[in-house]
């Protein structure tokens, strides 16, 4: 499913430990369907559309001892951003003192790997699989994604048997590029990591990933890998030199696609751009790629509509996701937002109650915004609203001096404590802390 997961099927029902086997109020647990080092992943059912979801269950206490906070955090801003037909959609995420619950699109046909164990497809199968594999990455390359771990363990079948990409736990952001416009981060499966990632020169995201999609391929027309040996090293050498053999039964065609994508060379190797132009791959189709716009049928999840936990999360200032690790209770803190079920108006009335008895002038400002002042003008507190639906209202604190000692004070004894109290909580008590 995603994180390091082997997906197995597993006899009985095993409940999430601490949920009771009903997560959220919401989400009836089933039984394990795959597991990792780092986490688990259940099937579910939503009990109130009854829908089956995936639960992929991780614990806190592992991720930070193997430090992987940072890791699971770009995960979740990742697939927040995913909305294609073609990669596994994140719906949740919920968190507890102890855990983190990924709440994802349910995949009935299980992993491409093990469909492919079972025999080699025939080219055309391989086509459309290349196809959906192809606006995927595409999709998140032009924004700004790079998966760096493409394999058909990662790639998932849905109940029509269409592709789905998964584990976007070792993906890099276009942020994280370094002055030499290349990423440097070595990782990815060895039988599927492109050449220039073994060196230490640094390398281009967008052409590893054209490299693994390329033995994705091979081995959905194979049936096994291009490059392989017991041996590391030896495997590592025939991944540098691109040394590999074509099964007798490839097309001329398909031969010459594979060079372009197995090319050792990143410069002359071909770009996903030419990829949608190859012979082979328009070969009987007639689909335009475009990769700037969202290519799905699923609707996208919309936070005007139903807002939980993760959605709650991606309201907190620049996207902060610290909250998911957070044990320590709620809290607010000046530059930050946070989301409240309270009324606007009796959030306003509250601050205003409040600033007026430490001595403080409160001006009201538009849409619900307040300006509170105080100390000869050494303190400024602004407090904007807007509301989230029709229940929820986003809440941002922001200053616009340094705040002096008596100005902190009152902030951390009087206000803040207020603010806090208002800050909305999930159903069923997995809330976000530290917003």
């Amino acid at each position: 499913m995603m994180g390091d997961i082997d997906y197995e099927a597993s006899s009985g029902f095993e409940n999430i430990p601490e949920m009771g086997g009903l997560l959220g109020g919401r989400y009836e647990v089933g039984k394990l369907v795959g597991y990792g080092a780092f986490a688990k992943v259940y099937h579910a059912r939503d009990v109130r559309s009854g829908q089956s979801v995936a639960i992929k269950c991780v614990s806190k206490q592992r991720i930070v001892t193997g430090g992987l906070t940072s890791q699971i955090k770009r995960e979740i801003s990742i697939m927040r951003r995913m909305h294609h037909a073609n990669i596994v959609k994140l719906y949740e995420v919920m968190a507890t003192k102890t855990k983190i619950y990924f709440v994802m699109e349910y995949e009935k046909g299980g992993e491409l790997f093990a469909k492919v164990s079972r025999g080699r497809f025939s080219e055309d199968l391989s086509r459309k699989y290349f196809h959906q594999l192809i606006s995927a990455v595409g999709y998140c390359h032009a924004r700004g994604v790079f998966h760096r771990d493409l394999k058909p363990e990662n790639l998932l079948l849905d109940d029509s048997w269409n592709l789905k990409i998964s584990d976007f736990g070792l993906s890099a952001l276009k942020e994280q590029i370094g002055p030499d416009g290349l990423l440097h981060t070595q990782c990815g499966t060895p039988a599927y990591v492109a050449p220039e990632v073994l060196g230490k020169n640094g390398y281009d995201g967008a052409m590893v990933d054209v490299w693994s999609c390329g033995v994705i391929l091979y081995v959905l027309i194979a049936g096994y890998l291009p490059f392989n040996d017991r041996n590391l090293m030896v495997m590592y050498r025939k991944i540098y030199e691109g040394e590999f053999r074509f099964p007798k039964w490839t097309s001329p065609d398909l031969r010459r696609f594979l060079l372009r994508l197995l090319d050792p060379n990143p410069t002359t190797r071909i770009t996903v751009e030419d990829i949608i132009r190859d012979p082979w791959f328009t070969s009987g189709s007639e689909k335009q790629f475009n990769f700037l716009s969202d290519d799905s049928n699923v609707k996208v999840h919309e936070v005007t509509k139903c807002l939980n936990a993760f959605d709650i999360i991606s309201f907190s200032s620049g996207f902060d996701l610290s909250a998911l690790f957070d044990e320590s209770g709620c809290d607010v803190s000046i530059g930050e937002r946070f989301v409240s079920d309270y009324p606007p108006e009796k959030i306003r009335d509250r601050v205003e109650a409040v600033a007026t008895a430490e001595g403080m002038t409160v001006a009201r400002r538009e849409d619900w915004g307040l300006k509170v002042e105080g100390h000869n003008g050494n303190c400024t507190i602004i407090i904007e609203m807007d509301r989230l639906t029709e229940r929820l209202v986003v809440v941002e604190v922001s200053q616009r001096e340094q705040i002096g000692q008596i100005c902190r004070k009152i902030w951390k004894t009087k206000i803040r404590p207020m603010l806090s109290s208002l800050i909305y909580k999930p159903e069923g008590g997995a809330g976000v802390a530290g917003l």
